[in-house]
């Protein structure tokens, strides 16, 4: 049970079926075991489906966003 889980790119490759598996399961290990994950993605729309956005451009932080 880590406290937290680094995920770079964790559904980069998968069709969109299997990444919101993906998603569920950390959505799921998140809730019941209060496990926290920092995910990079360059996809909208799983960013979208995060508790919190931080948008980095040029190496800086553009954007913040709650949901």
């Amino acid at each position: 049970n880590p406290p937290l889980v680094l995920a770079d790119e964790p559904t980069g490759n998968l069709d969109t079926h299997t990444a919101d598996e993906i998603f569920a399961l950390m959505r799921d290990f998140n809730r019941e075991a209060g496990t926290a994950f920092l995910i990079v993605t360059h996809d909208p729309r799983l960013a979208a489906r995060c508790d919190r956005r931080i948008e980095l451009i040029d190496g800086r932080i553009r954007g913040q966003g709650e949901a």
